[in-house]
């Protein structure tokens, strides 16, 4: 048990906005019949999101780190999910800095961890984005290949193999078994790559809490398109091809099918659709894909501090 008895940590990382931050907190501090303690992990932002923590959020159940650098959304993660495990929570809830989960969204994954008597490995909000919606990004998958559709979001568990961090639950004992998510791939797809080594044993299943809601408060209502984005950020789209190529190769030959079709689309995508810097983008994607096959990471592990 965690030093406020709390046996729920909140793992928040950010950067840079502070304001969504805000309102993240807010809705974290008033969800229904199920309390959680915060741990907001700052990524060196340079906003003055540490002032305002300091300023406005004195609770013993908001616990304020600063990683002095920004290791990017992964590093963020691997972090807080680290101090989460060592203050001895039981249960880590995983969540972006413009995640703002609805009222009784703790509470809908507490009824699950109830209903499964235990037996999940990891379980995954729905997220919706501002205007009522799915959010693209963060659609859960099924199998490699497949995603959840929109009808089945009727249903109230939904068995799945990877979610986001934008909102994922997951146990203390599951995360010392398998390890931290890899700070080395500093964005993208480290949610997926974790799911996939919580996954391998099958005991321990990933299920879409469909009851269990947040809003994604992201600008645009898409995923990342390297064939579409501005160039100034397309240098950052290595990691997303370097890191899923990582990911899915360990599914074999089907994963290695995946991940080759997918980067194939990407490339077919940006001949057809990108107005300027074909050949950047293209270059990025190869560059992403090559590094990826040597990508070995390490795999930090954790224990609870006694």
């Amino acid at each position: 048990m965690s030093i406020t008895g709390n046996e729920v940590a909140a793992v928040v990382v950010t950067y840079n906005r502070k304001e969504l931050l805000r309102t993240t907190i807010n809705k974290l501090l008033n969800q229904i019949e199920k309390s959680c303690d915060i741990l907001i992990i700052n990524n060196a932002s340079t906003d003055g999101t540490e002032d305002m923590i300091k300023e406005e959020f004195t609770q013993d159940s908001i616990i304020y780190f600063n990683t002095g650098t920004n290791l990017g959304g992964a590093g963020g993660f691997e972090y807080g999910v680290s101090k989460a495990v060592e203050l001895g929570y039981e249960y880590v809830w995983i969540m972006d800095d413009d995640t703002w989960p609805n009222k009784d969204a703790l509470m809908e994954l507490m009824k699950a961890d109830a209903k499964l008597n235990g037996n999940w490995g990891f379980l995954s909000s729905a997220s919706y984005w501002i205007d009522g919606s799915i959010c693209k990004a963060n659609r859960q998958k099924k199998t490699i290949f497949t995603f959840v559709k929109d009808g089945e979001y009727q249903k109230e568990l939904i068995p799945i193999l990877m979610g986001s961090f934008v909102s994922m639950f997951v146990k203390s004992s599951v995360i010392m078994d398998i390890g931290l998510p890899i700070g080395e791939y500093f964005i993208w797809s480290d949610d997926y790559e974790f799911c996939g080594r919580i996954c391998k044993d099958e005991k321990r299943s990933g299920y879409l809490v469909t009851r269990s809601k947040v809003v994604h408060m992201m600008k645009n209502h898409t995923k990342a398109q390297i064939a579409q984005d501005s160039i100034e950020r397309i240098e950052r789209y290595h990691y997303l091809y370097r890191n899923d190529v990582h990911c899915y190769r360990k599914y074999g030959i089907l994963g290695f099918l995946y991940i080759t079709l997918k980067d194939l689309y990407s490339v077919a995508d940006i001949l057809v659709h990108s107005k300027n810097y074909k050949f950047k983008r293209i270059s990025t994607i190869w560059k992403g894909f090559t590094e990826g096959i040597a990508f070995n990471p390490e795999i930090l592990m954790v224990k609870k501090n006694s």
